[in-house]
């Protein structure tokens, strides 16, 4: 037992060099070069102690979480439980923005000339600026789009869009958009873990998801609602590849998946998730007389074409689109940003959107793989496996170099299960929350 104790130290003892090591080089390459393009290497923040309205919020959420998160979470009703830990994400999650206030911390982080809002009025005429859209693409094109539009495709700003004409203008009903949204993705996450591993596991990974660092960036960050899109596409495949309703829930599965696609490009990668769900429910059901995996794939399928069905008959083209930001990409800060830094040190910010705990438990979630660990927990293993795969892909493909605070939280949430593997889980909450409070009152983030 202490050995294992230990080597789970020395993992997390390990991810904290690599975070020093990012801050310290990428402090000594910015300061001589300047080619990094942030303030605060590896972070896109500048450095800024204070506190804010949130933060005896923020603390009292973490010091309830760390006391009372996993005797609770073994013992409520698995739907009360699901509830719960949404509610709890979500005052997590808003305590931390609110230490930077609200005007700074969510009603203008959504308003900033590279956001999404600063776009609404091109909006009137939807199919016209669909049909349009991928000649605003690049920098030298005539009325180029902001950074974020440009970089996603369309179904990102059209989110805001749509908001925006129901009546809830502006950066504050944006960003409550996306905080009460993005957090269900903890809910999403613990029903594919119970799905296609256990209960328990699920049930002891739930205070980790609640109480992530990585909601520091979560808050009111388009990525967040990104990340609870793609976890209820995974969560619904779990239920589909498992027998649950499969043509309903396969066919609401393909509808995510498929409005995944048009969220953001690199979130194709989630494809590499979707294909080891779709392992894990065949493990599970090839006994079954009836095999509900196979019935589920035409619905999958017909629900996945529906949305970019819409979006090409409506003129817009994905391929297109997506060439032409891999030329916009390079047109700005990436043209400059070293990619032999950013390789590693992109991995440096995933640590912290994860925290220790996560670092600690990657080791064991490894070691189901390599020994005859229980079934259970080797299908866990599998799941986080193909979500670090993911994440390695996005990481090696050069095109996230920089800000991957934000934008690999889709995948980070999928990384978090693992800690349901540690023994002494309130000690390793109680990391977690540090590393996030720390981070939010040292620093002021870009997202």
């Amino acid at each position: 037992m202490k050995r294992d104790l230990r080597r789970d130290l020395y993992a997390a003892a390990a991810a904290a060099l690599l975070v020093l090591a990012a801050v310290l080089v990428g402090r000594s390459i910015e300061h001589r070069h300047g080619t990094l393009r942030v303030d605060w290497p590896p972070f896109l923040a500048s450095w800024g102690p204070h506190v804010g309205p949130g933060t005896p919020a923020a603390v009292a959420v973490a010091l309830a979480v760390v006391s009372y998160g996993p005797a609770l979470a073994a013992r409520l009703p698995w739907r009360t439980l699901l509830f719960t830990a949404w509610g709890t994400a979500m005052a997590w999650t808003w305590s931390l923005a609110l230490i930077d206030g609200w005007d700074r911390g969510i009603a203008r982080r959504l308003t900033t000339r590279y956001e999404y809002l600063q776009v609404i009025d091109r909006f009137h005429d939807i199919p016209h600026t669909l049909r349009d859209f991928t000649q605003h693409i690049l920098l030298n094109s005539p009325d180029h789009w902001p950074a974020h539009i440009a970089g996603h495709p369309p179904a990102a700003t059209l989110t805001f869009v749509f908001l925006d004409r129901i009546g809830l203008h502006g950066g504050g009903w944006a960003g409550a958009f996306v905080i009460t949204v993005g957090t269900t993705a903890a809910a999403a996450v613990l029903i594919a873990v119970r799905t296609l591993a256990d209960e328990r596991l699920a049930r002891r990974a739930a205070p980790f998801l609640v109480l992530t660092p990585g909601a520091v960036w979560m808050g009111t960050s388009a990525d967040g609602y990104f990340t609870a899109v793609a976890a209820w596409a995974v969560a619904l495949l779990a239920l589909a590849a498992t027998g649950h309703h499969p043509r309903r829930t396969g066919l609401a599965s393909g509808l995510l998946f498929g409005l995944t696609a048009y969220l953001s490009y690199g979130l194709t990668l989630f494809a590499l998730i979707a294909a080891a769900v779709l392992f894990l429910g065949f493990r599970l059901t090839r006994r079954r007389p009836s095999l509900p995996f196979l019935r589920l794939l035409p619905f999958l399928l017909a629900g996945f074409a529906v949305v970019p069905a819409v979006f090409t008959a409506l003129g817009f083209n994905w391929w297109e689109a997506y060439r032409l930001l891999v030329t916009r990409y390079y047109q700005g800060a990436a043209a400059v940003r070293p990619y032999g830094y950013w390789i590693w040190a992109n991995l440096a910010c995933t640590v912290c959107i994860v925290g220790p705990a996560t670092a600690a438990a990657l080791p064991r979630a490894g070691a189901t793989l390599l020994r005859r660990s229980p079934a259970p927990a080797l299908r866990l293993g599998v799941l986080v496996g193909a979500a670090l795969l993911a994440l390695f892909a996005a990481d090696i493909s050069g095109m996230s170099k920089a800000e991957t605070e934000r934008i690999w939280l889709p995948f980070a949430m999928w990384l978090l299960p693992c800690c349901a593997l540690l023994p002494r889980p309130r000690a390793w909450l109680a990391a977690q929350a540090v590393l996030a409070l720390l981070v939010n009152h040292l620093l002021l983030t870009g997202w």
